[in-house]
């Protein structure tokens, strides 16, 4: 039996290891911990052409804001409204960008139980107001995007449910993705808007992860086209979804943004806090950045191309001053293919931009510890100190910047640079969550689960004949915790009738259907764990996967319920042990299921509150598993006494104990 138990063990490991390693091999091999040698930069860095000395002057510099996951509710929370409101007043006022980038999820498409998911009205009618009353558009240029909340229950772009048109700003004349470029200073500046939003959105929970179409994926490369041809010299990508949770078609999402070289940075949104500093640089060469939520975090994000060089800082609502170093640029941050290094070793200025609803009375810099020097006011919020950078040629350095205004507001920021390529590394989870795969991790997670399941039953209705044929010898264990589990486990998958369901049944939902119903209001789709068919469209499958590893789960538990079901049942007619079983041991026995059958109901009646009653009937995943379970139960309770003749062949009870036995029962 020890033999057997490593099996499975290494079995198990074995399946959860080729699910992973695709995902850890390109986190692992990805290189941000290094130290480009002098001999080896013309090799990491691109050629470009020579831009200006990185001076004292106001040339060359652009600063944005982004902002995402508003999830503005007419339902929840109203300060969410009002501070979203005094974003667009009040800090666009004090920073004044030149652009603001929504991405995605403007709106929270939610009832108001919070169970139900459709588009409100009365949400986009906030998002509108917030932008009209703030007058925005003379103050910026307001480039928003989907996210999958604003297309919950929207069937297509021509929906009456998809408000995204007439409510934003953009989506009357750029519903999908779009391009966007400015000129400042002789310099022309890309916005490209990746939307990744499914064609036909589901509800609540089948609708987090994107997908780009062919044709999605064509038009985005006609955009991309047009960037070449205008010359642009610095292309902004920005989308609601990360590109690990970014299905496509044809060209993966990550090759795509990388084939431009003017691209350097993609922000997003979608994961809200999942991960704090979720920043990571892709191997296809360009920055991913993913922004905290401003729903229940209220953050945003300043951005700066200075002299080619992108940084930013992320803050949170109210909290002034602001301030960002534009160079040196943070060494963790520096994007070796697309930015030279040599122009900040070769600039005469440090550079900082400081924002604050009072003005600034003093920013001095520190660079490792030497002293506070005073920067001097240029224009705007540029603040400026002459510096010596071949000091700082080796290794990486600490700048620090203190600021403070008139209401004595103070701030206190430090980053790293290096002149040289050496930089730190990048949290690993925010590698993992950015680097990674979310649906293949999904898919994982589904068929390890359903393996865990389906094979342990297997192997023991295996050994079990064997046992039984004389082809094995019976195993021997020591007493203890697994003697007793493995007794169960055998005891239970050496019956017919309930052998055959725990098996069979989770093979199904391997394949489904799932459901059949209203996937999306007056639109029938049917549910399958690799993805859903509605209204002639296919969603492929991602997030339907954890939905199903859930039910899974339970499953799970509930087959050791059973288990413990059957143990009862046999002690009951091998040695009537269980004729007078104490209240509390009749607790222990059902309580565990009533528990579970309860947390089954629960999913189910919430899948009819989101589906409705057709969804809910044709249910094998939710409402036919509460059946399928209490089914079980009951013939596990009531099981005659031939049912667990043959596993007396294997197990007896002496003096009210289980133990192995050579001999036979008849």
């Amino acid at each position: 039996m020890r033999n057997t138990k490593s099996t499975l063990f290494v079995i198990t490991l074995t399946v959860i290891f080729f699910m992973l390693i695709s995902n850890v091999t390109n986190i692992l091999t990805h290189k941000d911990s290094y130290t480009v040698a002098d001999q080896t930069r013309e090799k990491q860095f691109s050629p470009r052409r020579a831009l200006p000395q990185i001076t004292d002057s106001n040339d060359n510099l652009i600063w944005f804001l982004q902002i995402s996951d508003i999830h503005i509710s007419m339902f929840r929370e109203k300060s969410r409204v009002t501070e979203f409101s005094e974003f667009c007043q009040i800090t666009l006022d004090v920073i004044k960008p030149t652009v603001v980038l929504a991405t995605g999820d403007l709106t929270d498409a939610t009832d108001s139980d919070n169970i139900g998911s459709h588009q409100n009205k009365g949400d986009w009618e906030f998002y509108k107001q917030v932008l009209k009353e703030a007058n925005v558009l003379n103050k910026t240029i307001w480039l928003d995007i989907r996210g999958n909340h604003d297309t919950f229950n929207v069937i297509s772009l021509e929906s009456p449910q998809n408000f995204f048109t007439n409510y934003s700003i953009q989506g009357k004349e750029n519903p999908r993705s779009y391009l966007y470029q400015i000129e400042k200073n002789g310099i022309l500046y890309s916005f490209l808007g990746v939307d990744a939003c499914l064609k036909s959105g589901p509800r609540r929970p089948f609708n987090f992860v994107g997908l780009l179409y062919n044709q999605e994926i064509d038009e985005i490369k006609l955009l991309i086209e047009k960037v070449k041809e205008s010359k642009s010299e610095h292309t902004i990508w920005f989308g609601h979804f990360p590109t690990s949770c970014v299905l496509s078609q044809s060209d993966g999402i990550r090759s795509l943004l990388g084939s431009l070289k003017q691209g350097t940075v993609y922000v997003c949104g979608h994961l809200h806090t999942l991960v704090s500093n979720m920043y990571t640089l892709q191997n296809d060469g360009f920055l991913e950045l993913e922004l905290g939520d401003w729903k229940n975090n209220r953050r945003y994000r300043l951005m700066a191309i200075d002299h080619g060089f992108i940084s930013f800082t992320d803050v949170g609502h109210r909290e002034w001053p602001v301030v960002l170093i534009t160079n040196p640029k943070d060494a963790l941050f520096v994007i070796p293919e697309k930015e030279n290094l040599e122009s900040i070793a070769n600039s005469t200025h440090i550079r900082v931009l400081v924002f604050s609803v009072s003005k600034i009375t003093e920013v001095q810099v520190n660079i490792d510890e030497t002293g506070w020097l005073t920067c001097i006011h240029k224009n705007g919020p540029l603040y400026v100190l002459e510096w010596d950078p071949s000091i700082y040629g080796r290794g990486l350095h600490h700048i620090k910047v203190f600021v403070k205004d008139e209401s004595n507001r103070e701030k206190i920021i430090s980053q790293p640079f290096s002149l040289d390529g050496a930089r730190p590394s990048f949290k690993l989870l925010s590698r993992i969550a950015l680097m990674g795969n979310f649906s293949l991790i999904f898919q994982g997670a589904f068929y390890v689960f359903l393996v865990l399941l389906v094979l342990p039953v297997i192997s023991y209705r295996f050994i079990h004949k064997l046992v039984i044929q004389g082809k094995l010898r019976k195993p021997v264990m020591r007493k203890g915790f697994f003697r007793t589990w493995i007794r169960k486990m055998w005891i239970l998958s050496s019956i017919d009738r309930l052998f055959w369901p725990i098996v069979l049944y989770p093979i199904y939902l391997s394949f489904g259907p799932w459901s059949i119903g209203y996937i999306i209001e007056d639109y029938i789709g049917v549910v399958f764990p690799w993805g859903i068919f509605v209204n002639g469209s296919f969603l492929p499958g991602s997030f339907t996967y954890v939905y199903g590893t859930l039910h899974l789960l339970i499953l799970q538990l509930q087959v050791f319920n059973l288990a413990n079901a059957v143990d009862s049942r046999f002690r009951y007619h091998i040695v009537k042990a269980d004729l007078k079983k104490s209240f509390w041991g009749n607790m222990k026995l059902t309580l565990p299921f009533a528990m579970l059958m309860i947390l089954q109901i629960i999913l189910a009646y919430l899948f009819w509150l989101i589906y409705g009653t057709v969804t809910f009937l044709l249910g094998p995943l939710n409402t036919w598993s509460v059946i399928f379970t209490g089914v079980l139960w009951h013939l596990a309770l009531t099981l005659p006494v031939k049912c667990i003749r043959e596993a007396t062949l294997v197990w007896q009870v002496e003096s009210g104990m289980l133990h192995q036995t050579d001999d036979i029962v008849n």
